[in-house]
């Protein structure tokens, strides 16, 4: 179900040529991420540190049957296969384990970014029909303020001590249960978790996918990591578990092959503290983001000052351009692999510099096992050359998701026949490497999140001084865009920098602190459409 058959590839051209998907009728993520594993007592699948830096680690034993109690437990809650539950915490071992137990029971897993505010969290929860969350003692004051728009919402499950009435305690329901639990015998169609991702109009969207997404990872976890699993190899992201990237590109691809993951919360990241932790706790393999390699470059001798000792690096977001891929060799000791995928369609395209040089600037190629293409309007494959929109071969590939949860018409506006649409427009050259231009629409991606500018407008009308709002992405050095809000204000405010810190704090407290406007400008009218619709690409591109 990977590449682990190609240990010592000579080529590219002889990985693609002999893979083909190997896909079983069922399979399920908690079987081949854990179950398999536990039968070692010893093998080591977590290392935690937490904030006062004291570090536990955990066994795939005792992630099994910490899982298998909470699969009990929540199957006396009354939780069902099919289910959606949320979890509401940040890199921790109940995290993981969380998602196990959803896996084993069949259930769908609902991660929601520890740093999402209330109105962020009202909108997943109900729109996805959540029946329980779990949820740590930082978050339960979001949860409290929401939980009674949430009809369907009726299990609360606080892993801190201390839970409140209408909380049930995590330690409490681990310590009455079993920790024998047969894994439910899924399809691998069958679905797994719902992640929301954010796109033009209208409210984020639910990707649900399928158990077999994770096959679909396996071609690209293993080639932008040099062909891991490798003896000694140990990950780590700073990357949200709630992510895409950090839950299925590191966590799980890397607990499929048995590989021990740390777990740490950044509040902010601090590429010392980056440093720090890859050497004290001998990682081998890491995703940094392009905006965590940014600030990691600003600080010099990293590697040296603190000693550790990489053997891959993936990173995905943004395009690195050749500046900061030699700048990885230099201060990393390793050569940087792009990745490129979305939360629907992820870790299809990218780079394998064990096997052949990156091209400064592209996004690499399919991996094998995937098919890329540029297409017209009309969906027609335009030649090598001619600039298009980047898209994604569906039959036989199980790394895309079903469907939009609850979305139709948005699944189908995806798709033109067999080829998902990104969104993302670019060219294809010669080779089959992609090269990215630019967004097809207005969805704004910001250190490597994709924020919807429709969300963010909704919160900012609000607010009691705003009478017509816009946000863009405006480029922006360090995070590639940034959020700019365009604010045509109520007769009676007047704009002044404090009203803009006002306003800005009141987005980061209801959203998250990504998707709040980092500048916001005042003006007298915004450019609209005749049918009253506003006109962000001026606003993106004033006319001189």
């Amino acid at each position: 179900m990977g590449l682990t058959e190609f240990r010592d590839p000579s080529s590219w051209k002889e990985v693609r040529d002999r893979f083909r998907w190997n896909i079983p009728e069922y399979f399920n993520i908690a079987s081949a991420c854990c179950d398999r594993h536990a039968s070692d007592p010893t093998r080591l699948a977590l290392i935690y540190e937490n904030d006062s830096g004291a570090v536990e680690s955990w066994t795939f034993r005792q992630i099994q049957q910490a899982a298998n109690r909470l699969s009990n437990a929540l199957n006396e809650l009354g939780v069902r296969a099919g289910d959606r539950v949320g979890i509401v915490l940040p890199q921790r071992p109940e995290t993981a384990i969380a998602h196990i137990a959803l896996y084993k029971l069949g259930a769908i897993a609902l991660p929601l970014a520890n740093l999402f505010g209330p109105e962020a969290l009202r909108y997943r929860l109900s729109d996805s029909g959540a029946i329980a969350v779990i949820a740590d003692a930082e978050n339960r004051p979001k949860l409290d303020e929401i939980s009674g728009d949430l009809p369907d919402l009726r299990i609360r499950i606080q892993v801190d001590p201390g839970a409140h009435p209408g909380e049930e305690s995590w330690t409490e329901l681990l310590s009455r249960a079993s920790d024998e639990f047969m894994t439910r015998s899924t399809f691998a169609e069958d679905p797994c978790w719902i992640i929301y991702t954010s796109g033009t109009t209208g409210n984020p969207k639910g990707a649900l996918h399928a158990h077999r997404v994770l096959v679909g990872h396996m071609t690209g976890w293993e080639m932008s990591h040099d062909f891991a699993p490798k003896p000694a190899d140990r990950t780590w992201t700073p990357a949200d578990w709630a992510w895409i990237g950090g839950l299925a590109n590191i966590l799980l691809c890397s607990w499929y092959h048995g590989l021990p993951v740390l777990a740490y919360r950044f509040r902010k990241f601090d590429p010392e503290q980056a440093a720090d932790l890859m050497a004290r706790h001998s990682i081998r393999n890491t995703f940094l983001p392009p905006t965590a390699l940014k600030f990691m470059r600003q600080v010099p001798g990293l590697r040296e000052r603190y000693g550790f000792d990489l053997r891959s690096v993936m990173s995905a977001g943004e395009p690195l351009g050749a500046e900061m891929l030699a700048w990885g060799e230099e201060a990393l000791g390793v050569k940087i692999n792009e990745m490129y995928g979305q939360t629907e369609v992820n870790y299809f395209v990218g780079n394998c510099q064990r096997l052949e040089p990156a091209r400064p600037g592209s996004m690499g190629r399919a991996y094998p096992g995937h098919t890329a293409a540029v297409l017209d309007g009309e969906g027609n494959i335009l030649p090598p050359g001619s600039r298009g929109e980047i898209a994604f071969h569906r039959p036989g590939d199980p790394v895309f998701f079903l469907r939009y949860w609850n979305n139709e018409e948005g699944t189908r506006n995806k798709f033109s026949g067999d080829w998902a649409r990104s969104g993302d427009e670019g060219t294809m050259d010669e080779a089959g490497f992609l090269w990215f231009h630019g967004r097809t629409d207005d969805v704004i991606t910001s250190a490597g999140y994709r924020i919807g500018p429709a969300e963010i407008e909704e919160q900012l009308l609000k607010h009691p001084a705003v009478a017509v709002a816009a946000a863009v992405g405006v480029p922006d050095e360090l995070r590639g865009h940034v959020v700019k809000a365009f604010l045509k204000l109520k007769p009676e405010f007047q704009p002044s920098e404090a009203l803009k810190g006002e306003v800005q704090a009141f987005v980061r407290d209801r959203l998250a602190a990504h998707e709040y406007p980092r500048q916001v400008e005042f003006i007298e009218d915004l450019p609209l459409t005749t049918t009253g619709k506003v006109m962000r690409r001026i606003l993106r591109n004033p006319p001189a």
